[in-house]
């Protein structure tokens, strides 16, 4: 399934007013067919709704249209165990998402409401019916193949066609049923020639505009007969970044779990964040730091990509200028599994959450 299209029929929006310094709130309800006569509907009728929940009415020459001038969150939420639904880390969504608009030099939406407009989101849509229920089957292979709820938050600007910041922003929020990330088959990455950020640009923020570099280069990587892409820095070219839409951890042969440091090349990921932390309970001990690709290729033993829409993910191997280094025999690694099985447990309602990061919302 991955990502879909058929959006969920209630959307969220709000636009801000500079006179008023407040931001208006509205819900737009594009259809209300529940999910169950959705899908008895045929073909025709089905695509015709399905269309219309894809137009939102924003303007259609602006600084984002013309620039890739905005920026967005993605953010998942989960069946539970229990028959609820809990949303993953909002609150930090919310923090991220009001510091990018500040990188863009425009009024950041307060993170109460992006909270509070998300578990409100969760509840409209569920009343027609479109939330997935949790399947016991999901455990058995820990989660990779389970449905969740992937909530987009993104910021739109107002009708513009010159080079500008947006003064009236609008902040959308959509949702569709989701499934795994990565398509099945080879783990492979490769390090692309391609620069994703450059330092005192815009990488640290999660704007629309970084993610054409990503497509170009993940393409590439796909012709090529890998699942993945790997960044490396923009200065030296040596120095892991990230991989096409996620960061990426290494788990080197004394036990230590690394992932690169932070810095404006770098998203500040909610599920890097995560893991970190998921790792220093377990015991591992943790660096971030600036790691090579020269110490990748020998002194690395497990690689796996971690992000909302991969989870955490292994990486069987990492090509870089026609060598490859393969990582505990194209297996998954222990602390890979381990950690994925913690934090889905947890995102999932089979693992106590003891650090208090889902928020529920039915």
């Amino acid at each position: 399934m991955a990502f879909g299209l058929s959006m969920y029929p209630i959307v969220y929006l709000a636009r801000f007013n500079p006179d008023t310094k407040k931001w208006n709130e509205q819900w737009i309800e594009k259809d209300t067919v529940p999910y169950n006569k959705l899908m008895e509907m045929n073909e025709q009728d089905r695509s015709k709704i399905l269309e219309n929940r894809n137009d939102l009415g924003l303007p259609g020459v602006s600084y984002t249209s013309q620039y890739g001038y905005g920026c967005f969150e993605g953010m998942k939420a989960f069946p539970t165990k229990d028959g609820g639904i809990g949303i993953f880390r909002p609150d930090r969504n919310a923090a991220r998402f009001a510091n990018s608009m500040k990188g863009l030099k425009t009024e950041p939406f307060p993170e109460d409401m992006f909270v509070k407009a998300s578990v409100e989101f969760i509840k409209r849509n569920n009343e027609l019916g479109y939330l997935p229920e949790y399947n016991p089957e999901w455990e058995k292979d820990n989660y990779a193949s389970a449905a969740a709820i992937y909530i987009r938050p993104f910021m739109n600007t107002e009708g513009a066609i010159g080079v500008g910041c947006s003064q009236t922003p609008y902040v959308i929020i959509c949702a569709t049923t989701v499934s795994a990330y990565f398509k099945g088959g080879n783990t492979k990455a490769v390090t692309t020639k391609r620069i994703r950020a450059t330092p005192n640009g815009t990488g640290y923020i999660k704007c629309a505009s970084n993610y054409v570099i990503s497509a170009l280069a993940k393409k590439e990587a796909e012709d090529q007969g890998f699942m993945e892409c790997v960044y490396l820095d923009s200065e030296d070219h040596k120095y892991l970044q990230e991989g096409s839409s996620c960061n990426i951890f290494f788990v080197m042969k004394d036990g230590t779990v690394c992932t690169p440091e932070l810095g404006d090349t770098i998203l500040p990921g909610i599920t890097r964040m995560s893991t970190l932390t998921l790792a220093k309970q377990a015991g591992y001990k943790t660096e971030e730091r600036k790691i090579s690709i020269d110490e990748v290729m020998t002194d690395a033993v497990e690689c796996f990509v971690t992000g909302t829409a991969a989870g955490i993910t292994p990486i069987e191997s990492i090509t870089h200028n026609g060598k490859e280094a393969v990582f505990n025999n194209r297996k998954p690694g222990k602390i890979a599994t381990s950690l994925q099985a913690t934090l889905k447990g947890t995102q999932y309602g089979k693992v106590a959450d003891k650090n208090n990061w889902v928020y529920r919302a039915l």
